[in-house]
């Protein structure tokens, strides 16, 4: 398991499309990953339940990824949230 803190750092938030984009990007691997903010956990493979985090910019998420291509996983989702622009 591989743990990360991303910051939100679009003036949108995580809104649909960056989420939709994530959970795309999440689907090119075989590890599961969530998304932590408090006590609500999300699974970066629903837009839906990334949407529910209603997380907004500035927030501090926490990225779990578990499995074969976890460390590819982090990476890739550590880059998605330091790309300029709106996600």
């Amino acid at each position: 398991m591989k743990r990360i803190c991303v910051t939100v750092r679009w003036t949108r938030g995580l809104h649909l499309r960056a989420a939709a984009e994530l959970t795309r990007l999440t689907h090119r691997f075989s590890s599961q990953v969530c998304l932590q903010l408090g006590s609500q956990i999300a699974d970066a493979r629903s837009v839906l339940s990334l949407m529910l985090l209603s997380a907004s910019i500035g927030t501090a998420l926490e990225v779990e990824a578990s499995g074969a291509d976890e460390h590819e996983a982090i990476e890739a989702i550590q880059n998605f949230f330091h790309q300029p622009g709106e996600g």
